[in-house]
């Protein structure tokens, strides 16, 4: 059985989400409520952060198994978003 995970946007990734086309929106809500599936990877250098992508955009989260909860940080082009962390 699959366990279900709770996912919770912080504002950064949720203004960022809420600002793109509807079409985008749809693909990345997709992507993010079907975690931890998907083309995810752990981001060297950090204890426990991971990084979904979908397209030319990445979603960086965090994974909370004790609680089934994942907490977007932050969503953003590829090329920009590792920059910000």
């Amino acid at each position: 059985m699959k366990k279900t995970y709770k996912v919770i946007f912080e504002k950064k990734a949720a203004k960022f989400f809420i600002s793109q086309p509807p079409e985008q929106r749809k693909r990345l809500a997709r992507a993010i409520y079907n975690l931890p599936d998907g083309d995810v990877k752990k981001i060297k250098g950090y204890k426990d952060l991971f990084r979904l992508r979908v397209g030319d955009y990445r979603v960086i989260f965090t994974i909370n198994d004790k609680d089934l909860i994942i907490i977007v940080l932050t969503i953003g082009n590829r090329g920009e978003i590792y920059k910000k962390l």
